[in-house]
């Protein structure tokens, strides 16, 4: 089974993130996490996540990771 970048809410806080744009997001190459708004909670795109792990580096909380 691959492995896939996913966003724990608990721990996501994109206010901590420059200008509440998700750090994660702009981080993926492939554009497959999204954030509506500033501020508000990104979502990923498991379908498409290839788990290259720079979201999970990128995110300042810890509040995406990698699972199989």
């Amino acid at each position: 089974m691959s492995k896939i970048a996913l966003v724990i809410y608990d721990k996501c806080r994109p206010q901590q993130c420059e200008k509440g744009i998700c750090a994660a997001a702009n981080a993926c190459a492939r554009r497959l996490i999204t954030q509506e708004a500033p501020n508000e909670i990104p979502m990923t795109n498991t379908a498409l996540c290839r788990a290259c792990g720079d979201c999970v580096r990128a995110c300042p909380t810890g509040a995406v990771e990698l699972f199989s």
